[in-house]
């Protein structure tokens, strides 16, 4: 029987974090502008069952999906650049199979066999690969790490595996490596790039496709080297440049005749990708017509991929608004020691993102009452929308003693655990998760808004406003404008005399996209820039 399915698998080499999620992303991106049915999948080669765990500045943060799975941050790359939304079925990681596969000889599924990495960690991370290529025709896979990792070996030797089962003319080996520019010697080296293919191919593996990241301009020479000492035609060889923007990636690659290419190498036909939503994100971010300020205020601060998702839902909502965005990252923990206060003054909106623990919230609170007292256009996610109560609850209502259970355990709990979540247990998995209703009060700004009075949004939190002080908060002005429906959980708090105040539980972010902002990040970044 002809397998008519296909299947593009993406690997890194001479370093990790090259940018191999971007790219798998444009590839999908260009491909699914073609016509083609598609789907994503990220196999992670670290032993954690998800990056749930995960510092994020060690990993950058966890992406969530509808359904509930706390996954790599690359979802978000592939869910932003085409029209997916991805499932618990997109990402998997060594933990997930082995975890699966010891279950499975616990239960005498391998009939006393001895359990071994070939054929059973392979078989179980072929199956899942068949698996997240159920509903398309054509999966893009991509596998994290770097090649010549011990931890990516069984993934390696199952696409080896796999393309044989399937068809080697359905299968498309793309490789990504780095292009070193040495500045002693003033020029790039492909050398690296050299190894790392010869790596491939030493465990049976040929790429047909090389994309050669750099930070510069690369000379045909080095396509040149590359391609004969990698046994690939020039025309298979691309580059992959550093950009000033991520959604000019699938264009520069389209410019180059990527996605042709590779349709040509599996044998599909298609027709031309529909570039103009992507040429009107180019167009609008290079010409914008005012500069907006937001003043984020968080504890990651050093590490942009802590907030990747909403670092890209400011961009978002900076390009939908025509707008230049300078975001200013401002420490919680400064605030809180009472230095660089004047940030706050500087700024045109105040953003306080989700967060987890005790350190820099009372500066998150005082950056909040800055915003409510001095009328600045505010938006709290999450631990933001928590604290938003916390900072009215004491400084309108009165009750000097608000606080979370997250953070002590005596005072006044105006934040609470929900009901089945603990301090204590396991960590892994075990939050509040995925894609939850929310109605709108109306007339709310929430409704204004989205334009419409039910949503639903993807969560990740233990802790909930506790509804025993909703009477107390409200008294006094605090507007709870959405709430879940089923659980009567606050989704959404508002102030009515300010001129753009909201906060909400859940995590927008997750759902933005460059061809379709999310409104409360648009509204939001809009309001800052008084537009």
């Amino acid at each position: 029987m002809k397998h008519s399915k296909k299947y593009i698998f993406i690997t890194g080499g001479v370093t990790s974090s090259l940018g191999k999620g971007l790219a798998a992303a444009s590839i999908g991106c260009l491909l699914e502008r073609r016509g083609i049915k598609i789907n994503m999948l990220k196999m992670d080669p670290y032993i954690n069952v998800d990056p749930g765990t995960m510092s994020p500045t060690q990993h950058g943060e966890v992406f969530v999906t509808d359904d509930g799975a706390e996954t790599d941050l690359d979802l978000g790359h592939y869910e932003r650049f085409t029209s997916l939304t991805l499932t618990k079925n997109n990402n998997f990681t060594t933990g997930k199979v082995y975890l699966q596969v010891i279950e499975n000889e616990r239960e005498g599924k391998y009939l006393g066999k001895t359990v071994q990495v070939v054929p059973h960690i392979t078989d179980e991370i072929k199956r899942r690969i068949h698996m997240a290529a159920e509903n398309c025709d054509l999966l893009i896979g991509e596998i994290g790490g770097t090649v010549g990792d011990i931890e990516s070996l069984p993934f390696m030797e199952s696409i080896r595996q796999f393309a044989l089962d399937v068809g080697t003319e359905n299968v498309l080996f793309v490789h990504l490596v780095l292009i070193p520019y040495v500045a002693a010697a003033g020029e790039l080296k492909s050398k690296p790039a050299q190894h790392s293919v010869k790596e491939m191919r030493s465990i049976g593996l040929f790429p047909q496709i090389i994309m050669c990241r750099a930070d510069r301009e690369i000379d045909n020479s080095i396509i040149d080297k590359i391609s004969l000492f990698c046994n690939v035609p020039k025309q298979n060889v691309f580059k992959s440049i550093d950009m000033d923007l991520i959604y000019k990636a699938p264009k520069s690659f389209q410019e180059q005749g990527l996605d042709k290419r590779i349709t040509e190498l599996l044998g599909m036909w298609t027709t031309e990708p529909k570039m103009d939503e992507i040429n009107k994100v180019i167009y609008n971010s290079e010409n914008p017509l005012k500069e907006v300020n937001i003043g984020i205020v968080g504890k990651y601060t050093e590490l942009i991929e802590s907030y990747k998702s909403l670092d890209e839902a400011l961009r978002h909502a900076a390009i939908t608004n025509q707008v230049k965005l300078n975001r200013i990252y401002i420490d919680a923990e400064d605030l809180e020691k009472g230095i660089k206060t004047d940030l706050l003054e500087t700024v045109d909106g105040i953003l306080v993102p989700g967060g987890f623990g005790s350190r820099g919230t009372e500066g998150k609170i005082k950056a909040i009452q800055y915003a409510r007292e001095k009328k600045k256009p505010f938006f709290g996610i999450c631990l933001g929308l928590q604290l938003s109560v916390i900072e009215f609850a004491r400084n309108v209502v009165g009750i000097k003693d608000a606080t979370s259970m997250e953070f002590t355990d005596k005072g006044d709990f105006v934040v609470h655990y929900m009901a089945g979540q603990t301090k204590d247990g396991a960590k892994g998995g075990s939050m509040r998760l995925g894609a939850y209703d929310c109605e709108f009060t109306k007339g709310s700004l929430g409704e204004k808004i989205y334009g419409s009075t039910k949503i639903s949004e993807r969560h990740r939190h233990r802790l909930e406003v506790n509804n025993e002080y909703i009477n107390k908060l409200t008294d006094k002005g605090l507007v709870v404008s959405g709430r879940n429906p089923a659980l009567n959980l606050v989704e959404v708090i508002e102030l009515k005399d300010h001129p753009h105040f909201i906060a909400c539980q859940y995590h927008p972010e997750f759902k933005s996209r460059p061809f379709n902002p999310h409104p409360l990040f648009a509204s939001f970044v809009k309001a800052s820039g008084k537009l």
